[in-house]
């Protein structure tokens, strides 16, 4: 597809023209960032699903396509794009930021203070995002968003009110989903861990 050059900054131009002679190039991504920050969010998500269609893997492509998602407030839009991507790489500091800012606007507490959490273990010089992970954490406590289980195996595991207590009172049911909880966690830890491992070597 050969687009009209718009009205932007030089960058602009310099990526459309990169694009323009190869559109199957991932050029695709800086040129929606470009696209982005002349604020043609439009024009950024156009580019970002015409590219992400032949490399659908790209994940520098769904960053920009969910920064574009995040400025147009599609914050619902902008977890289902990085969810995948966090799992595979735990360690894209941008995709867990703004994993973990969508989840917060959207209300979901217990999400966004994981997704906050990764994102301090690979930056634990953040003391402000360190301050702002016990704020929200607090304030989840206090308001009864979170509560802590004493089952002895789910110690210490967090319970989100709402819509879980909707699911089911049979403890077995409840079981099932903690457990199912669980394991998610777990299999994010090693995930995590691996990635830390990597770096090291």
């Amino acid at each position: 597809m050969r687009r009209t050059q718009p009205k932007g900054t030089p960058l602009i131009y310099h990526y459309l023209k990169l694009y323009q002679e190869d559109p199957t190039s991932r050029v695709f991504a800086p040129l929606a960032e470009a696209y982005r920050k002349a604020g043609l969010l439009d024009e950024a998500i156009e580019i970002c699903r015409d590219g992400l269609r032949i490399h659908p893997n790209f994940i520098g492509g769904r960053v920009a396509l969910a920064r574009a998602f995040f400025d147009k407030k599609y914050y619902a839009d902008v977890v289902k794009e990085l969810e995948p991507v966090v799992l595979d790489a735990p360690d894209n500091l941008v995709a867990q930021r703004l994993l973990a800012d969508s989840y917060l606007v959207l209300g979901r507490i217990a999400q966004a203070l994981g997704a906050y959490k990764v994102l301090l273990f690979f930056t634990p010089q953040d003391a402000e995002l360190g301050s702002m992970v016990r704020e929200i954490e607090t304030k989840a406590y206090e308001d009864g968003v979170l509560v802590l289980q004493n089952d002895p195996i789910q110690l210490k595991s967090y319970s989100v009110k709402g819509a879980s207590n909707a699911i089911s009172d049979d403890p077995t049911v409840k079981k099932k989903e903690w457990m199912k909880k669980i394991e998610g966690l777990q299999t994010m830890l090693l995930r995590v861990q691996r990635f830390k491992l990597a770096n090291k070597a």
